[in-house]
């Protein structure tokens, strides 16, 4: 046995708990979960059905969990797992699936099958089979400390621009605050306008907050890769920045995945509870609305519609409160066929979309999105997620949807903010 390949069953050997077993004797192989799944309904292709992606870390629980399994071994009747269990996985698993857990959510017997793929990602990243994008955007996080290598410098160039447009300081560093909030690198280089509307937003409600630029990122690309102790890592670089400034709640950016992390996996990865409360920018944004501190003015009278992240949304919950922002300001709002927690994914989420050799196949699954669209032909495509909106804009370019506009809804509530009030 190869040493690359004693690190990858390793790996997953960690990740063989009570519930992965338990999921493993309860799958029925009934294929439900493949009409769930864009990745197959796109292409026809039953190699993306999605327990079928499961299969190295199902073949490692059968001959070496079960009794009929070892038996079977010591009899000669299974093979030992060789490398090919893994890198004939390797594309499949990185390339096939943005673990949007829509999968998860059809199968009779409630298996979370997403989960499942992010475990057999542990030990293909730990036998050295994973995507050489997501591979660098990792190591760029660990040294740099964001994936596409924004740096504190980036980060005070975009706030100092900000500034200038809009007028109003933006906290840098601040200890004692109420909120610290978290950015992915995608809003600082793709749509920095999200920091100069927050800092619109919160000085009309009275908002006390921070950007911090020791560690700013939300992304978590140990996820992604499927490295715990890098995810781990990471995590405790908020955790470290949020004691250090003394703050008691971190806010989750649009970054569906961010959230889902730092919100509900981060405790898991660092074995103790975090030490601040997380909430996503559309909880807080609707609970200032609630609170009758959010206030907005006028309209904008277009066809609107809603993409729900799959991390936010179905893993998530963050569900009714981008829903509640847009009826503030947008009356047309209409909902898109097969929506809210069973939303189909952009197809660029689980790291898909810092996967290059992807593309070709996540411009084609985009399809799936594109007949929700065209459903309903809106004007203008919303959504609370940096990826999804980088995503959404390759996969309308693509099939040449350039007449629909896509817009964040932090920015859109800024745009018609109540300031006077």
């Amino acid at each position: 046995m190869s040493e690359a390949l004693a690190r990858g069953l390793d790996a997953m050997r960690g990740q063989m708990d009570t519930r992965t077993m338990s999921f493993f004797s309860s799958c029925v192989r009934c294929g439900i979960c493949a009409e769930a799944c864009l990745f197959y309904t796109e292409t026809g292709d039953a190699r993306y059905t999605p327990i079928y992606k499961t299969e190295p870390l199902r073949k490692l629980w059968k001959r070496e969990y079960t009794f009929w399994g070892k038996l079977a071994s010591k009899m000669g009747l299974l093979k030992p797992m060789n490398e090919s269990d893994l890198s004939d996985w390797e594309e499949l698993i990185y390339d096939g699936c943005s673990v949007c857990s829509r999968c998860s959510m059809v199968c009779p017997m409630g298996i979370d099958i997403a989960m499942l793929i992010r475990k057999a990602k542990e030990g293909l990243a730990a036998a050295g089979y994973s995507p050489p994008d997501l591979v660098s955007a990792a190591d760029r996080a660990d040294k740099i400390g964001s994936p596409m290598g924004v740096t504190a410098h980036t980060l005070k160039a975009t706030i100092a621009a900000q500034e200038k447009e809009t007028g109003i300081p933006v906290p840098l560093d601040v200890a004692g605050v109420d909120y610290l909030v978290l950015l992915s690198s995608g809003e600082i280089a793709g749509f920095p306008e999200f920091i100069g509307s927050l800092a619109k937003i919160f000085k009309a409600t009275g908002v006390s907050w921070t950007l911090s630029s020791e560690y700013f990122e939300a992304t978590n690309t140990g996820v992604q890769l499927g490295d715990s102790k890098l995810a781990a890592k990471l995590v405790e670089r908020v955790v470290a920045v949020s004691e250090k400034l003394n703050i008691k709640n971190v806010v989750s950016p649009e970054c569906g995945h961010a959230y889902s992390t730092i919100r509900w996996d981060a405790p898991n990865y660092i074995g103790r509870a975090l030490p601040f409360k997380v909430v996503h920018i559309m909880e807080l944004l609707d609970q200032l609305r609630i609170e009758g501190r959010l206030k907005t003015k006028g309209f904008t009278e277009e066809r609107i519609s809603y993409h729900d992240p799959c991390n936010a949304g179905r893993r998530g919950g963050v569900l009714d409160q981008p829903r509640n922002l847009l009826k503030m300001v947008a009356p047309n709002f209409v909902e898109l066929p097969e929506t809210g927690a069973m939303n189909w994914c952009c197809g660029g989420g689980g790291g898909v979309s810092s996967n290059e050799r992807a593309n070709p196949l996540r411009l084609k699954v985009f399809d799936a999105k594109k007949r929700q669209i065209d459903a309903v032909q809106p004007v203008g495509l919303v959504t609370a997620c940096s990826n999804c909106r980088h995503m959404l804009e390759d996969g309308l370019e693509h099939n040449d949807m350039w007449d629909i506009e896509l817009l964040g809804i932090t920015e859109l509530i800024a745009d018609h903010l109540d300031e006077g009030h």
